[in-house]
């Protein structure tokens, strides 16, 4: 098989997927992943459309293989790492979640997802804590709500410690808190 002919065969299977024929689309996924077992792009379809067929078992080594492999770009790299931490979740492996979800915040400190996904996970570990307090500053950093973002200062501040439960006037000048009445 040319690399055009696997180029086009993929998008096939990627196109049936996105048209919702997932079971078309992991036949052809996994023979192509079986011709091309090297080939990261092909191994993260192939996760993928496990995945969205609530296959999640079977997507782990796909996602393994693609992670493991070159040739992903940046944002099927993050989308890997995301569906990987967020399967290991659904399965009950936490611990597993807990570092593949930190490992690709790591990496893309930035995305939104991958953090909210995290948080989820350090909850499911006994974490709760560092995933409130992930939560929280992801919200005050996100949010557009107005009710929120007149406390974002507030929200921003205790997310760094949840217990605290007093502040002292200098403390509330430099944060920029407003005593409630």
């Amino acid at each position: 098989m040319t690399r055009s002919d696997r180029d086009a065969s993929l998008a096939r299977a990627v196109r049936l997927r996105e048209d919702g024929l997932r079971e078309e689309a992991r036949e052809r996924l996994v023979e192509l992943s079986a011709r091309f077992p090297g080939d990261a792009e092909i191994a993260y379809q192939t996760a993928w459309v496990h995945d969205a067929l609530g296959l999640e078992a079977d997507a782990v080594p796909y996602y393994l293989r693609a992670l493991a492999g070159s040739g992903l770009g940046a944002d099927d790299r993050r989308g890997a790492l995301l569906g990987l931490g967020s399967t290991y979740r659904t399965l009950g492996r936490y611990p597993e979640a807990v570092a593949t979800l930190s490992g690709g915040v790591t990496e893309f400190p930035e995305d939104n997802a991958l953090q909210t996904f995290l948080a989820m996970a350090l909850y499911n570990v006994g974490r709760a804590h560092d995933g409130m307090r992930l939560l929280l500053t992801l919200l005050a950093k996100t949010s557009g709500d107005p009710d929120l973002i007149s406390y974002r200062p507030a929200i921003e501040h205790y997310a760094k410690d949840l217990d605290a439960t007093e502040l002292n006037a200098t403390d509330l000048d430099a944060t920029g808190l407003h005593a409630v009445e």
